[in-house]
């Protein structure tokens, strides 16, 4: 007999999302031998900046050669390391968060916990903050993976706090007191919001406004206010990020208790692979026991070493973010200007690594199923794996997310090139089937008015 989770399907994968990707896998893009293959723009991947970091490396051989002072310290990150983390990683980490946030916030390391990336700190904190059953409300649409990443083996309930797009997906009080009554009437205990600024799948990033609000709100229902912080280095328009602590810290709520901070490496340095995340709290309690939980999934002491002396070199983080940033608003202005070529718009954005795209106009119905069905043509005979909105728990049928960041320029154009073909196609068998109803509509008119004749004649 095996487990509830085993045999159950409360992990998600059968999502759109994920199918999405097991599509790209069974047959992948590659310039030189499968140019025909599918595209992935269902990734939210930085490989612009590989480059920046690469050159790092070549100029300091000692760190990856595992030395220091040109003496080995590979037998102490080879031994046991405890699971607070290393002091030189966490100052770095401390550091680096800091920068991005314009040093308005200040980071204290005896309330950091090191995990293996954001999803391991977000399961960690679901376990630290709620019971089975218990809800957290996250504005919609939202990332994908949270149905796994914070429900799965949490048992922990996610309400929607439904945003529309003709406000550009603002959070607004109304939205926010609708999602707490809809838990309630689930008979749902909601201990707390959570939210990703800036936005995964909408790239845009949460105001001043908006996280007033949510603290207000979070405040005044006595619950907790989690911000995964995961996109805030990739910020590159306006407005400028502005991190909840920030404005926890304008409110005197800074060392509120029930407000939570998560963050990775991932997205800002492009190394998901490295599996680097940690939460960030004032509530001991939360600190202690996520503490303990982070032995199931720790960040290898060799990975720490490496990232502690290139986080340090504050020239390379300086330089590094701004370049960074540079090359993701060319990337989007790219994807936004070939997406417009083809008549396809966008919402205005400016941060994270991907466009939350308008495709409404290309639904055959104003439907889900109308939607499945583009989605399903788009990756299986356009060749280009994005995220339909469905998957994102969107309220309006025709937005998909589209990811830029994860390809070469070459690859991109490639991508542009299927979009134009694909609308062009579209358009002309539109332009056909309005021909050709055209054209029926007149046949049927002729013959309703030789049928009213013949009766009229024989009524006569």
């Amino acid at each position: 007999m095996l487990s509830s989770k085993v045999i159950g399907d409360s992990h998600g994968q059968d999502s759109s999302y994920f199918l999405g990707w097991q599509e790209y896998e069974k047959n992948p893009f590659h310039e030189t031998f499968n140019p025909s293959g599918i595209v992935q723009m269902g990734l939210a991947e930085n490989q612009l900046s590989f480059d920046l970091i690469e050159s790092w490396l070549e100029e300091h051989p000692e760190v990856l050669g595992l030395k220091k002072n040109e003496e080995s310290v590979f037998r102490n990150l080879a031994l046991f390391q405890d699971y607070h983390g290393l002091p030189a990683f966490k100052d770095a980490m401390a550091k680096f968060m800091g920068k991005i946030r314009g040093n308005k916030v200040k980071f204290d390391t005896n309330k950091m916990v090191l995990t293996a990336g954001s999803t391991s700190a977000n399961e960690t904190l679901m376990f630290c903050l709620a019971n089975p059953g218990d809800a957290f409300l996250i504005p919609a649409p939202y990332y994908p993976g949270f149905d796994r990443d914070l429900k799965w083996r949490t048992g922990v309930e996610i309400v929607p706090i439904h945003c529309v797009s003709s406000n550009g997906y603002k959070i607004t009080e109304d939205a926010l007191e609708d999602a707490y009554e809809r838990a309630h009437k689930l008979n749902l205990n909601v201990k707390g919001v959570l939210i990703t600024n800036p936005s995964n799948p909408l790239g845009t990033s949460t105001t001043r406004e908006e996280l007033d609000l949510l603290l207000t709100f979070t405040s005044t229902k006595q619950i907790h206010m989690v911000s995964d912080e995961i996109y805030s280095g990739t910020v590159f328009d306006s407005p400028e990020f502005t991190s909840v602590l920030e404005v926890a810290k304008e409110k005197n709520m800074d060392l509120d208790e029930k407000i939570h901070v998560v963050y990775s490496l991932s997205k800002d340095l492009g190394l998901p692979g490295f599996r680097v995340g940690l939460i960030y709290s004032d509530n001991e309690k939360v600190v202690s026991a996520a503490t303990k939980m982070s032995s199931f999934g720790l960040i290898s002491s060799q990975t720490q070493h490496l990232l502690a002396n290139l986080l340090s070199d504050e020239r390379f983080t300086t330089n590094y973010l701004e370049e960074n940033k540079k090359r993701l608003r060319e990337r989007r202005d790219r994807l936004v200007s070939g997406l417009k070529e083809a008549g396809i718009g966008c919402l205005k954005s400016n941060a994270g690594l991907f466009c939350w795209v308008d495709l409404r106009h290309l639904l055959k119905s104003n439907t889900f199923e109308a939607e499945h069905s583009l989605w399903t043509k788009i990756v299986c005979e356009v060749g280009l794996n994005i995220s339909p909105g469905s998957s994102c728990h969107c309220d309006e049928p025709g937005w998909f997310r589209v990811c830029f960041a994860n390809m070469s320029d070459q690859t991109m154009e490639v991508a542009m090139d299927r979009v134009k073909g694909f609308v062009a196609d579209n358009n002309r068998g539109s332009q056909k089937r309005t021909m050709w109803n055209t054209r029926r509509r007149s046949l049927i008119n002729k013959w309703v008015s030789k049928l009213s004749a013949v009766t009229c004649e024989s009524e006569r």
